[in-house]
């Protein structure tokens, strides 16, 4: 039986309607994207990079050679790791100095022998993140036996909420050894908090992630609209005679076209440094590497444009790239 022109006419249009949508479609996934080099302001080919100090607030030497390497303006960026005893100093730091980008370094793991610390929870609250003494677990893995995901993202939660009440201006997130970042549940947590505060946050970049088979943590960022830099670096120099040459390649060779990220501990060598942990002498030598005015103009002289998070955290949050710091330091 011939079908009606009343029946005819509206599948034909809605064929038309579904063949001009998929065109759409096409042309856009097809159409290059501007990168987040791009986005930020850059030219494409720019080779983009922020430094952070990880571990600031964890005693006074970290504390104190974090603010050291701020003011040199070498390193951009720093994270507090707030259930640390020395939160105050750091606090009080940030306060009086608001262009200082600080962030949270989220803390889950405590793993120094005989300098310890619990959660902001309080243990009873969290008792899957903490041993018998209430102290945060040494290592990740006492964290994955014992603690579930949601009570490691309501942990994360606590730490930049008392971040902010201590009146820091938190331009990001990271991940203290790691812990929410090394199992895909505990990942998904830690985006969502990215995505909950409006913050950026520390992220392998998508071609490490895709062979981790973690690109859909990538892919969960962008839909959060969670900016990450395009790449991350994890090692650090083989040796401290190496220190200044490994840091130089590694400048140098920055790849074109992306926004990597190089994070270092601070640290002062003092008694209570070399009393609290085993890494003293690397945190030492790469603090008075970074905070040397020759190190700034080093990476000046290789044509690396720095940056700090707080630029990820203005465009993720207004859409736009924030105007250009004229220089980090003070």
């Amino acid at each position: 039986m011939a079908l009606s022109r009343r029946i005819i006419q509206p599948i034909r249009s809605s064929l038309v309607l579904m063949a001009v949508t998929l065109a759409t479609a096409w042309a856009v996934a097809e159409t290059p994207q501007p990168s987040l080099v791009e986005r930020l302001g850059f030219p494409p080919d720019a080779r983009v990079l922020i430094i952070n100090a990880d571990d600031f607030g964890m005693n006074q030497a970290a504390t104190e050679g974090t603010i050291d390497v701020l003011r040199a303006g070498a390193v951009t960026s720093a994270t507090v790791m707030v259930p640390c005893p020395w939160l105050p100093l750091a606090a009080s730091f940030a306060r009086k100095h608001p262009q200082a980008n600080i962030g949270v370094h989220l803390t889950h793991t405590s793993e120094w022998g005989a300098y310890k610390w619990g959660p902001v929870l309080g243990s009873e609250a969290a008792p899957g993140l903490v041993d018998k003494l209430g102290y945060m677990h040494p290592d990740v893995g006492w964290v994955y036996s014992f603690a579930k995901p949601e009570e490691a993202e309501r942990e994360a939660r606590a730490q930049v909420e008392k971040a902010l009440a201590a009146g820091i201006d938190v331009t990001h997130i990271d991940s203290h050894m790691g812990t929410l970042q090394y199992n895909p549940k505990f990942h998904e947590a830690y985006l969502r908090v990215a995505r909950d505060f409006r913050l950026p946050c520390r992220m392998a970049g998508r071609d490490v992630m895709t062979k981790l088979l973690g690109g859909y943590l990538r892919d969960m960022a962008d839909e959060f609209g969670v900016l990450c830099p395009d790449k991350l670096y994890l090692d650090e120099p083989p040796s401290l005679e190496a220190t200044e040459a490994f840091w130089k390649k590694r400048i140098r060779e920055l790849p074109a076209g992306k926004v990597s990220e190089i994070y270092i501990h601070c640290g002062q060598d003092t008694p209570e440094m070399r009393a609290t942990t085993g890494s003293w002498a690397r945190r030492t030598a790469d603090t008075e590497f970074f905070m040397q005015p020759e190190t700034l103009a080093y990476i000046r002289e290789q044509g690396v444009e720095l940056i700090s998070y707080r630029e990820l955290r203005h465009l993720q949050r207004e859409g736009a790239p924030m105007p250009r710091v004229a220089h980090y330091g003070w």
